[in-house]
């Protein structure tokens, strides 16, 4: 088994990343291990230095890759680099001193409260099975901020509807618990009774289903999202992360302090929770700008 095929069972089954991220990794990985050979004509990937990562940051930057999937692509390199140091394969990072290509500043994209209200409070799902799941899948990831792959791994286990409490499994398998509003109990226990009489006797493997018994997958989630947001916004970007945005965003404007919603998120640090004082501080600009009779002097 080659270095980089142990790194990729280690992030399956130690690390229990995602499917989506797992084959993003092993593509730049295998990206990476090309460029090597081909320009730089190492064959083992235990003999790279940092000049040679330097390299092939400045190829992809010429061949037009953006700044952040550049980011993304070293972050999966000193990942398996770091997996070879833990192996005592390496004594050191060769990752260690590349600079990062700089992002453009853009603010996430999310949806107006009035908006995800109207859509969540309408009667445009349907009350069969699929409908019922859709709209649960959109006010879970609205009134919960989880990760898409978070909804999908939920269990029935991990709800506590007398609590009105939720356990999630985020990034690294790391467990929170947070709070969800008392109407969505209701929602919860609806789309289990009738998924229960939908799949009599049948043993599910997770508590969000498609309407074979299987379970959701990520683009499917992405087109439920993308197909229900079309009902309430114009919008282009549509996609699950844009409610786990707007969740953010929505709590801040509702006078949330940062620390809560950086923990109610599962972020790591308070630098990634941050942003959202800054898509706050932009929609009071326009709000200002759109009011203020003098806004234009």
């Amino acid at each position: 088994m080659t270095y980089q095929e142990s790194f990729i069972n280690y992030l399956k089954f130690e690390k229990w990343h995602s499917g989506h991220t797992v084959v993003a990794y092993q593509t730049d990985l295998e990206q990476f291990a090309v460029f090597m050979a081909e320009d730089a004509k190492i064959a083992d990937l235990l003999e790279v230095r940092r000049e040679h990562i330097r390299s092939w940051v400045v190829a992809l930057m010429r061949a037009g890759d953006a700044p952040k999937t550049v980011r993304r692509k070293l972050t999966a390199l000193q990942s398996f680099y770091k997996f070879l140091m833990k192996q005592e394969l390496i004594s050191g990072l060769p990752t260690d001193g590349v600079p990062l290509p700089r992002l453009p500043k853009r603010l996430p994209a999310f949806v107006p409260e009035d908006k995800l209200n109207r859509l969540l409070d309408a009667d445009c799902f349907g009350s069969d099975f699929e409908g019922v799941r859709n709209r649960l899948i959109i006010s879970l990831l609205y009134s919960t901020g989880m990760r898409r792959a978070e909804l999908i791994r939920l269990r029935d286990s991990d709800f506590y509807t007398d609590e009105y409490l939720i356990r999630i499994f985020g990034k690294n398998n790391k467990e929170r618990i947070i709070p969800f509003p008392r109407p969505l109990s209701a929602e919860i226990r609806a789309y289990r009774e009738l998924r229960d009489r939908t799949f009599p006797g049948l043993i599910l493997p997770r508590f969000l289903v498609t309407a074979k018994g299987a379970p959701l997958y990520d683009n499917f989630v992405y087109r439920v999202v993308r197909e229900g947001l079309a009902l309430a916004t114009t919008m282009e970007k549509r996609s699950p992360h844009v409610l786990r945005h707007s969740y953010a965003t929505h709590l801040l404007d509702h006078g949330a302090d940062l620390n809560a919603i950086k923990e109610l998120l599962g972020h790591e640090n308070l630098v990634a929770t941050q942003v959202y004082t800054h898509v706050t501080t932009e929609h009071l600009k326009r709000i200002y700008k759109q009011a203020h009779p003098r806004a234009d002097d």
